[in-house]
């Protein structure tokens, strides 16, 4: 790794990534990022490659979720709320301005991250810098903006996940396997906590949470390096940094046992879900719980899907996979139950597939199969300006690296049937497992009358 000096605006540490790969097989155009450290923490990696002549240009805040304290759906609330306008610029004018110019626009919440992003043409980037630091510097947040939000990310929250049983199976299902860590809250919030957010806690949580020295910049694509780094010192290099950012503590405690959650809903098709503790991102079984996932739950070729659609014909949908994220990981299984179906049978099934996993090698053909797809999707992350500029930032925000394609080619490649098998025996375990049932409300419930008091205790519709 070298490191240098920028002189002339001020910049602090500059210093192009090496990776220590002597003879890619793949030109790899991420090595080439260069990562430059302002003096207020603000974090930049900028890759030039003119391969298409668009450059995407991404802020990584580095809050989620996960961060929320007294009050969930604050990271997510301001993915809305950050383009209703600011001090300058009217709502939504700044989306307008890169419309207008053929650009794309857009952002999103995980657990870790809260990201925006705007791809464009070169001569369009310097509007897109001014654009973005005009709101990351001068955002207040109004009881108009604030309500108008709410409501918008209320009747998202409604749609996507109160009104879906998988919806449902999810919200269920992350709250019973992680009982502490604040992974176990929806990314979207609990309704109670979003309807009673006041303008002084979001703005507690921007001013907190939306500082230079929680950002990392990656702009990937057709555009130039020093007149971009110039551009950033003059703006987002000035904001001020408010210091160390604290987070939360708390730590998931080991499960002890095999948890279950029934949740009625009505519903014709049944939904059956199970969860396990996984490691977080980086881990070095990572790569063997991607195929192994593969294997068992990815398409229509998976042993789920084969096992329960196909074969025994009880089941509609089974799918799943590794989710890794900064803190831990979840192993997730779905089914969707064919109406008429006995959910206990598929869950039997269901089970009894990964018992298998644990109890005999994959064959060489799923192993083969398995690797070449995590292949072909990591090499389609060099195809476009935003899939390297995602990449890049990404990375750096989690690791504080870039990973090397060759490095992580070659995980997947090392990963054999015996590791597929380890991996399920040490975090598919009957006394770990997470299951949820999402299923109707029983009839004699359903039929029966609502209680006088119903509506004055606040349970009624």
């Amino acid at each position: 790794m070298q490191r240098h000096r920028f002189r002339g605006f001020g910049l602090i540490v500059s210093c192009v990534v090496a990776f220590a790969t002597a003879a890619a097989a793949i030109d790899d155009p991420a090595a080439r990022t260069q990562v430059t450290t302002f003096d207020n923490g603000l974090v930049a990696v900028t890759l030039e490659d003119d391969a298409t002549p668009v450059v995407s240009f991404q802020i990584w805040v580095q809050v989620g979720s996960r961060d929320e304290s007294e009050y969930t759906g604050l990271a997510h609330l301001f993915e809305h709320m950050m383009f209703k306008g600011s001090k300058h610029i009217a709502p939504e004018e700044h989306a307008r301005l890169v419309n207008a110019r053929g650009g794309v626009i857009n952002a999103f919440t995980s657990r870790d991250f809260t990201v925006y992003f705007e791809d464009v043409t070169r001569e369009s980037l310097p509007l897109v810098i001014d654009l973005e630091h005009e709101r990351f510097s001068n955002l207040r947040v109004t009881e108009d903006m604030l309500k108008s939000e709410r409501q918008v990310v209320l009747e998202e929250r409604r749609y996507r996940t109160e009104d879906k049983p998988v919806g449902r199976a999810y919200e269920a299902l992350l709250a019973l396997l992680w009982q502490a860590h604040p992974y176990r809250w929806p990314v979207i919030g609990w309704r109670s906590d979003v309807e009673k957010a006041t303008v002084e806690v979001c703005q507690d949580f921007f001013d907190r949470f939306y500082a230079p020295n929680n950002l990392v910049i990656a702009v990937a694509g057709d555009f130039d390096t020093e007149a971009t780094l110039a551009h950033l010192e003059r703006t987002f290099g000035q904001m001020p940094n408010p210091g160390p950012i604290l987070r939360n503590p708390t730590e998931e405690p080991e499960q002890s046992g095999e948890r279950r959650s029934t949740v009625h809903f009505d519903l014709r098709s049944p939904v059956l879900a199970a969860a396990w503790h996984a490691p977080p991102t980086g881990h070095e079984d990572g790569e063997a719980l991607d195929v192994l996932s593969q294997i068992l739950s990815d398409g229509r070729s998976s042993r789920l899907y084969k096992s329960l659609v196909h074969e025994a014909e009880i089941a509609l949908s089974a799918s799943g996979g590794y989710w890794e994220m900064i803190d831990a990981g979840a192993f997730l299984a779905l089914a969707g139950v064919r109406p008429g179906e006995d959910i206990d049978e598929v869950e039997r099934l269901f089970f009894a597939e990964i018992d298998k996993l644990r109890d005999a090698p994959v064959t060489e053909a799923e192993l083969a199969k398995a690797k070449r797809q995590l292949e072909v999707s990591l090499v389609n992350g060099l195809a476009t300006s935003h899939a390297l500029s995602s990449r890049i930032g990404r990375d750096y925000a989690t690791f504080g690296r870039i990973r090397p394609l060759d490095e992580r080619l070659e995980r997947i490649r090392s990963v054999t049937a015996e590791d597929v098998q380890r991996v399920a025996r040490t975090y598919l375990v009957k006394a770990k497992r997470n299951v949820v049932h999402i299923v109707p409300p029983p009839e004699e419930a359903a039929e029966a009358p609502a209680p006088a008091n119903a509506r004055d205790n606040g349970e009624g519709a």
